[in-house]
C-alpha cells in the first residue's frame, strides 16, 4: 500500500514471505554480486528468469510482442516492444510507454530475464513498456512496453547507458516514430529497478539540466539511489537475500570511468542522484517508489524519496516490508512479489490516465 506522507528517511522490514524464502532456497547458487565472477552470475540468471526458461504456467500473457532497434549513439541498440491485449484489441488509442532500464548491477541481466515481469505491468497498465538494457532485451508493461537492449558495464562504462536511455527515450517522443505504435509522445515514462532505477533518476536529471524534453514520470523499483553502506538496511540485509551488499562495490567498479578516460567522482548528480542537496531536485516530473524491507538498498531508496519529497515533487511511496530485492523478477514463484508487480503496473496507469 502506498505510504502516508511524510516519508521517512529509512524503510522497515516485518517477516520475510514464506513464498520469497522458498525462492531462495529452492535456488541456493542465486546470487546478484555474490563471490563468482561476473559472467557466471549473468549465465545463471538466465538459466533461472528467462523468459525460454520459464514453465508455460509461470509465463505471463500479452497481446503482442514487436522487436525492432533504433541507430544510437554507441551503434544499434535493440528494442522489445510489450502491447497489452487492451492496445492490440482497439480498447486503447493514445497508449503511453514506459521505457524501462532493468536492474542487475550495471553489469549483469537481460531483458530476457524481465520479460515476464514487464509483462504484467503492460497488461496492468494498459501501457507501452519499452525496455531496453545493456547487451540484451527487456519488457516493461504498460499501453505498450518497451524493451531496450543497452550496453553493460565492465565492457562499457558510465555514461554509456544514459546516452542510449536518452536516444530510446527521444525515439518515442518522436511522434513519427510512436503514433504509428499507437503511443502518446507526450506520455513516455522512464523507469527501471535497482541500478535502471539509478539510471533512470540521473536520466531526468540529465534531461532537466539539458533542457531536453521531460520524462512524464518516473517509476522507481527498489533504486540504488547511492552507495548503501552507511545505512541499517546494509546490516540487516546484507546477506542471503539475493541481493549481496558487499558486491555492489564490484558493481561500482564495473560502472564508473577511471583513467585514463574523463572520470567524473562517485558523488556525481548524474552517478548518485541520492547523495544531491534537496534543492537541486527541484523540478522533477511525477515519480513512483517502490521499496522492499528485506533489501540492503531499502534506506537509500526511501531516502531518495524523502529528499524529493522535500524538494515539492509529486511522489507516491509503496513499501512491502515483506519482500526483498527483485520482485519483480520473482513474481512467477511468490504471489507477494506478483501483486507487488501489478502494483507496478496499476501505478502507472493512474499517473498516464488518472484511472
Amino acid at each position: 500500500m502506498p505510504s502516508r506522507t511524510p516519508i521517512p528517511q529509512s524503510g522497515d522490514r516485518t517477516t520475510l514471505a514464506q513464498s520469497i524464502s522458498t525462492f531462495l532456497k529452492d535456488n541456493p547458487d542465486l546470487h546478484l554480486g555474490g563471490d563468482v565472477d561476473f559472467h557466471q552470475e549473468r549465465r545463471h540468471h538466465l538459466e533461472v528468469f528467462g523468459w525460454h526458461n520459464l514453465p508455460e504456467d509461470k509465463r505471463a500473457p500479452i497481446g503482442k510482442v514487436e522487436f525492432t532497434a533504433i541507430r544510437g549513439p554507441h551503434g544499434t541498440i535493440p528494442i522489445r516492444l510489450f502491447y497489452p491485449k487492451l492496445v492490440t484489441d482497439g480498447g486503447r488509442k493514445d497508449a503511453a510507454a514506459l521505457v524501462y532500464m532493468h536492474g542487475g548491477g550495471y553489469t549483469v541481466g537481460s531483458i530476457d530475464e524481465f520479460e515476464n515481469g514487464l509483462r504484467i505491468v503492460a497488461e496492468e497498465s494498459g501501457a507501452v513498456v519499452c525496455t531496453y538494457h545493456y547487451l540484451s532485451f527487456e519488457n516493461v508493461n504498460m499501453e505498450k512496453t518497451v524493451g531496450v537492449e543497452y550496453r553493460l558495464a565492465p565492457e562499457h562504462h558510465f555514461p554509456t547507458q544514459l546516452d542510449e536511455y536518452s536516444a530510446v527515450v527521444d525515439w518515442f517522443q518522436d511522434s513519427k516514430n510512436s503514433e504509428p505504435r499507437g503511443i502518446d509522445s507526450k506520455l513516455v515514462f522512464g523507469g527501471g529497478d535497482s541500478a535502471g532505477g539509478n539510471m533512470t533518476e540521473a536520466l531526468t536529471l540529465r534531461r532537466m539540466d539539458s533542457g531536453l524534453k521531460p520524462l512524464a514520470g518516473q517509476l522507481l523499483l527498489y533504486p540504488e539511489s547511492r552507495v548503501p553502506f552507511d545505512t541499517q538496511a546494509a546490516v540487516e540485509n546484507n546477506t542471503g537475500l539475493y541481493l549481496e551488499c558487499n558486491g555492489i562495490f564490484s558493481f561500482a567498479d564495473h560502472y564508473i570511468m577511471k583513467a585514463p578516460n574523463e572520470t567524473v567522482p562517485p558523488s556525481h548528480r548524474y552517478i548518485s542522484p541520492g547523495m544531491q542537496k534537496i534543492e537541486d531536485l527541484k523540478g522533477q516530473p511525477q515519480t513512483s517508489l517502490f521499496t522492499c524491507g528485506f533489501d540492503p538498498l531499502r534506506d537509500v531508496g526511501v531516502e531518495y524519496g524523502h529528499k524529493l519529497e522535500k524538494a515539492g515533487v509529486d511522489i507516491k511511496w509503496f513499501h512491502y516490508p515483506e519482500l526483498t530485492h527483485g520482485f519483480l523478477q520473482m513474481a512467477p514463484w511468490s504471489s507477494e512479489a506478483m501483486s507487488a508487480a501489478k502494483d507496478v503496473g496499476s501505478e502507472l496507469k493512474r499517473m498516464a490516465y488518472g484511472e
